[in-house]
């Protein structure tokens, strides 16, 4: 196992010039939530607004929603010992001056992922959720695409969609992610939990 990460992780100051200069103009808050030994690796995006206020990932709707997903409660997916939330920036990127969310500054990831992974070690169950994360582990392609396809990765790897409010409509127009993925998706979260 590699030196322990999440101190230097969590007072990295790296982005506080480019936050300070958003719309929301805020000051880094790292969010660092795992712990070698984890089952479950949820790598994800970005914190939002509330996850930067609450200092908790996924303290939001799409938190629910991704909860939901994997038939977890919040115990269980708050157990950093069981499932360890790696996001491909560790802050919230903030807004841009229409209010919309920022990208994951690529530095956070070149800065910790490998570092972080390292860390972890071998993780029996790789949540991918979210176009950022997917690049990152799997290459360039269609979040849409790579979900579709989540046959040729499971049981190890699932790409999922971001949870949030705004691929609603997607899910909708895609039934077959909630009566084919998920069903297969739970079992295995429950069977590397156990």
């Amino acid at each position: 196992m590699t030196d322990d990460p999440r101190d230097a992780l969590a007072a990295c100051t790296l982005c506080a010039p480019r936050l300070a200069a958003t719309a929301t103009g805020h000051a880094p808050r790292p969010v660092v939530w795992f712990n070698p030994g984890a089952r479950i690796l949820v790598a994800g995006q970005a914190p939002g607004a509330r996850v930067h206020a609450s200092g908790k990932p996924f303290t939001d709707p799409s938190g629910d929603r991704l909860r939901d997903w994997m038939g977890v409660d919040d115990a269980t997916f708050y157990d950093r010992d069981r499932v360890a939330i790696v996001p491909m920036a560790f802050c919230f990127p903030g807004y841009n001056a229409k209010g919309s969310d920022l990208p994951p500054p690529p530095v956070c990831a070149r800065t910790w992922r490998a570092r972080v992974m390292e860390f972890l070690g071998d993780m029996p169950l790789i949540l991918l959720v979210g176009s950022h994360a997917q690049t990152w582990h799997l290459g360039p392609g269609r979040v849409a695409d790579r979900v579709a396809g989540w046959r040729a990765h499971a049981p190890r790897v699932f790409p999922l969609p971001h949870p949030s409010w705004r691929n609603t409509a997607w899910l909708r127009r895609n039934p077959w992610f909630e009566t084919d993925l998920l069903p297969v998706l739970r079992s295995r979260v429950a069977e590397v939990l156990q």
